[in-house]
């Protein structure tokens, strides 16, 4: 249901200035996609447990860089939209359905979907903007929206999470 009222990703493309430390440290709050998706990395790691407490944001946080510099750098990466739609359906369907991947495996997903996350919000950096203090405040409000969805996960206990456990636990 919150995916439905996220719309097309429509948050990401075109919005606002995204020139200083300020706006980027804002704009995840701007749009309902980028919570739930960075809230879900978080609880999702916290119903993991162990390295992927660190590993899934790690993940995030090191494919968004490159995905948004391509964004910056004009290079065209067609299904942005649909990827971001399908990174709130699939993470939330991964936490609800207590998914236990392998770390590595957990990484590769959420890396994918930060990739695309990444190049939308590249996109939107003016070229007369100073990127550089706009994307330092972005990596910090995602960091801190991980975080919120680990504290919560661990505060609420994982089994509020989890209806099922699909697939065998590894580390």
């Amino acid at each position: 249901m919150l995916g439905a009222a996220c719309g097309p990703a429509s948050s990401h493309l075109g919005v606002g200035s995204a020139g200083s430390f300020a706006a980027g440290l804002t704009h995840p709050l701007s749009g309902l996609d980028h919570v739930i998706v960075m809230v879900a990395v978080g609880l999702w790691a916290a119903l993991k447990g162990g390295r992927a407490l660190w590993a899934w944001p790690a993940a995030f946080l090191s494919l968004m860089l490159p995905g948004g510099a391509l964004g910056i750098a004009g290079v065209q990466v067609p299904p942005v939209k649909p990827v971001i739609f399908a990174s709130i359906v699939a993470l939330g369907l991964l936490i609800a359905a207590a998914v236990d991947l392998p770390v590595a495996a957990g990484a590769i997903i959420i890396g994918f979907f930060a990739f695309f996350h990444g190049h939308a919000h590249g996109t939107e950096i003016p070229e007369t903007a100073g990127g550089l203090e706009y994307v330092t405040g972005f990596v910090l409000a995602t960091a801190l929206l991980h975080a919120a969805g680990i504290g919560f996960g661990l505060l609420s206990g994982q089994r509020v999470f989890g209806l099922v456990r699909l697939l065998p636990a590894s580390a």
